[in-house]
């Protein structure tokens, strides 16, 4: 169910119901979801298919995933990206107290080797590239 949780539902309800709390906070942080998700995915879609690493059950004999993956490539986890852009986000948007966002992050990503999807490289890789792009669209050093 966590790995579940970063198919993007979460990447969507969240500043979405933000809504219900703060209309003029949601409203400039769905701009800052979007523009940081309209790089988020054309960059993981390129590194995807350049890349083309080979998932775990395809290189490590007698391994077996415990599910099968939404596409074909492992390197970097598209899941653990997209929590980490997220994650940082909400620090960067919300502070302190949205800290506990990064522990769900990190459950996506540790999940997704735990089902045998992804290397433990595929997860730092997505973390480390979700944050800095977080950090990049915040400090508006990349805008669309």
């Amino acid at each position: 169910m966590i790995s579940r949780s970063g198919d993007g539902y979460t990447q969507i309800i969240l500043p979405l119901s933000l809504f219900l709390v703060a209309p003029i906070l949601a409203h400039q942080f769905i701009l800052l979801v979007l523009t940081a998700f309209a790089i988020e995915r054309p960059l993981y879609f390129v590194l995807k298919n350049i890349l083309k690493r080979r998932r775990p059950p395809e290189v490590v004999p007698d391994f077996t995933s415990i599910i099968r993956a939404s596409d074909q490539f492992s390197f970097p986890s598209g899941h653990t990206m997209a929590a980490f852009l997220l994650a940082g986000l909400c620090v960067s948007q919300f502070g302190a107290v949205a800290w506990p966002i990064y522990i769900w992050a990190s459950l996506v990503g540790f999940s997704r080797v735990m089902l045998g999807v992804h290397f433990p490289s595929d997860i730092l890789a997505g973390a480390c590239l979700g944050s800095s792009i977080a950090y990049l669209v915040d400090t508006g050093t990349i805008a669309l």
